[in-house]
């Protein structure tokens, strides 16, 4: 019956692709690292086969062990016992692949999978991937004759391979890598040359564990007062984010380009300087973010010293002044340097007589020699003015005077989701953007400034490696001091922050737990009205959420 044998393939094959486009669209928000897409794949045993088994080991036989039996002991010899064995394999095919089309389309996504050149080239690799697969399953049932085991490997071969389609993803992003790899070079070789061919435009390059987009954001609007300013929208900070916006956006009449530079792994901070070779470097912070990838903060710590050892002997570099690892790496700096933030005069630049408000804040920029001049911005937080005076700093040793550096913190606006204030008959503080344990605590303290009550929604941190529970049962204990009420998003992966809380002896009855955003946004009534305020504290990505 190869007819039938060649029917099933095809159908296992298009239901694949089809149940596929959720694992494919999990590494995408994964930027592509396989080993990210893994660390997704084992964070919860449920995902590795895309399935949540709400009714335990009953429905885990149901879906994986039934198939195996029917194909062993249901075929046989003749075409009718073939075709029902069949009929039947394709059913459990058609449900699995049916759920996994219904999972992926049928929920709320914040950032949908987008259909760019990298994806199609993915999905054709997927599909050559899986008809070999088919036809090597195929190719081994004509080899086993005991217990009807070759007829059985070839009727069930279409489920096992929908079964384990999120490896299939994997191996496809495997076979791919070799094309993705010379295609990504050759666009960085391209913006490496633009980038060599404009020697009068000022580079600038800015990293930190935190804070780095906010400071982009200020740094060019400070700049621009004076200077035409070219700098990557949102939160491009990859190499071939970088390579994009170079190859298609970056003219030659700009004065000054900054390069915001993420990274998660050790050596990424260096890639992007052999992009962009600045002249001036910014750290913002060192913290735990990421450390699934980094392991220790010490490592973090060095990987952002990269951008540091990547400057030229005459570049410059700016450190915010921090008390700890900033203060380190400054301390380890050879070449002219700089350090700069909310403190007193040891400083280059720093911040005296802060003010902090709903009108959002106001302090006197004072320079070491004395010079000062007052300033004011929408911008809330004292990280916030820390990372305004840092600006401050690199654009007077570009040419600017204190005049114009005030006039230019005046064009700085909120940024969204970064404790953006969203002013209101209950004043709403959005800081849903990639939290982290200093700018969390310095977001409570924001939110604690304001009149009336005050209520949190967050789902807590994610990336903290081992130590992830650690930073949300202090969360927690941060939240029962600074709030009159939570909403936590997210049961499992809240629940130390829970407990942080009621160890601190917060009222029970004042914590709510529910599992969407959406959900949580409905239930502010009960704990919130006109004159309180509200904190939105991170909000986390597709390929975190449980539900």
């Amino acid at each position: 019956m190869w007819w039938l044998l060649i029917c099933e393939q095809l159908v296992a094959c298009l239901l694949t692709l089809a149940a596929s486009r959720y694992f494919i669209h999990m590494l995408q928000l994964e930027s592509y690292q396989l080993d990210g897409y893994m660390r997704w794949l084992r964070k919860d045993a449920n995902n590795m086969f895309g399935w949540t088994f709400k009714t335990g080991v009953s429905a885990t036989v149901a879906f994986y062990v039934l198939p195996v039996l029917i194909s062993m002991f249901v075929t046989g010899e003749r075409q009718r016992s073939s075709i029902i064995s069949t009929v039947v394999i394709m059913i459990f095919v058609a449900v699995y692949g049916a759920y996994m089309i219904f999972k992926d389309f049928g929920r709320t996504q914040k950032k949908p999978l987008v259909f760019t050149k990298r994806v199609k080239r993915l999905y054709a690799v997927l599909t050559l991937t899986a008809v070999v697969i088919c036809a090597l399953m195929v190719l081994i049932s004509g080899r086993y004759d005991a217990l009807n085991a070759k007829r059985a490997v070839a009727w069930l071969s279409p489920y096992l391979l929908i079964a384990v389609c999120p490896y299939v993803v994997m191996l496809a992003g495997y076979l791919a890598k070799p094309i993705e790899d010379k295609i990504n070079r050759s666009f960085f070789v391209k913006a490496q040359n633009k980038l060599k061919s404009l020697p009068k435009m000022k580079k600038i390059g800015i990293t930190g564990s935190y804070g780095k987009t906010s400071a982009k954001y200020c740094l060019a609007a400070i700049l621009s007062e004076k200077y035409k300013v070219f700098y990557p929208k949102a939160s491009i900070n990859t190499p071939m984010g970088l390579s994009k916006v170079i190859n298609e956006e970056l003219t030659d009449d700009m004065d000054v380009f900054i390069a915001e530079m993420g990274a998660r792994h050790v050596g990424d901070i260096k890639e992007l300087v052999e992009l962009v070779h600045p002249e001036f470097g910014m750290i913002t912070s060192v913290g735990p973010q990421h450390l699934e990838t980094f392991k220790t903060v010490e490592i973090v710590a060095n990987t952002k010293y990269e951008l540091i050892e990547g400057l030229p002997k005459t570049g410059k570099a700016f450190f915010a002044a921090d008390g700890s690892f900033v203060d380190k790496l400054y301390e380890r700096c050879k070449i002219k340097k700089f350090r700069a933030g909310i403190s007193d005069g040891y400083l280059d630049m720093h911040a005296e007589d802060v003010e902090v408000g709903a009108f959002g804040s106001r302090f006197t920029l004072m320079e070491s020699d004395g010079s000062s001049i007052r300033v004011e911005t929408k911008l809330l937080g004292r990280h916030n003015i820390s990372n305004i005076v840092l600006c401050c700093q690199v654009a007077r040793e570009i040419g600017m005077t204190l005049p114009e550096i005030a006039e230019g913190v005046k064009r700085i606006k909120p940024v969204k989701h970064r404790l953006q204030l969203i002013a209101g008959a209950m004043n709403v503080i959005d800081d849903a953007f990639n939290s982290n344990p200093v700018g969390a605590k310095e977001a409570l303290n924001v939110l604690h400034s304001f009149p009336g009550k005050h209520l949190i929604i967050t789902p807590g941190f994610v990336e903290m490696g081992e130590n992830e529970d650690k930073f949300n049962y202090e969360l927690g204990t941060h939240i029962a001091e600074t709030c009159d009420a939570a909403i936590l998003v997210g049961p499992k992966h809240t629940s130390p922050i829970r407990q942080g809380m009621l160890d601190r002896g917060f009222d029970e009855k004042k914590i709510m737990v529910v599992n969407t955003l959406d959900e949580a946004a409905k239930k502010i009534p009960m704990f919130a009205s006109n004159g309180d305020a509200v904190l939105f504290e991170n909000d986390l990505p597709d390929n975190y959420t449980e539900k």
